[in-house]
């Protein structure tokens, strides 16, 4: 499986940014997809995911209510839809694929397949 991820760039604080991110070569659907991120000098964390079916989605406390994670199944396609940005936002941004089943996992070991980031950078 390979991920893309793009649309990253340079933002004000309260503006909105989408990313989006290219699934291809699976033989089988990820359950589910995941945004991730990591922000210079720290760990990288959980943002949010959402099932391939878009049945279930999961968002991080940190970004509840100021971002929307939806999938195109037919374009094989994950977006992340950021509005209200805050420096704190910026870090490199992950996409990834997860074949567990059963939830939409938080826990960046459960994803078994990455895409290579793309940075957002929001200044003040």
């Amino acid at each position: 499986v390979q991920l893309q991820a793009f649309g990253g760039g340079l933002v004000q604080a309260g503006g909105s940014l989408r990313l989006s991110c290219i699934v291809s070569g699976y033989t089988s659907t990820p359950y589910a997809l995941g945004w991730f991120r990591q922000a210079p000098g720290k760990e990288r964390e959980f943002v949010g995911g959402i099932s391939w079916t878009a049945v279930m989605t999961k968002y991080a406390d940190s970004v509840k209510g100021r971002i929307t994670i939806s999938i195109d199944a037919a374009k094989n396609t994950l977006y992340l839809q950021m509005e209200g940005l805050k420096t704190e936002d910026t870090a490199v941004y992950y996409c990834a694929a997860q074949r567990r089943r059963g939830r939409v996992e938080v826990i960046e070991r459960l994803y078994e397949h990455w895409g290579q980031g793309t940075l957002v950078t929001v200044s003040s």
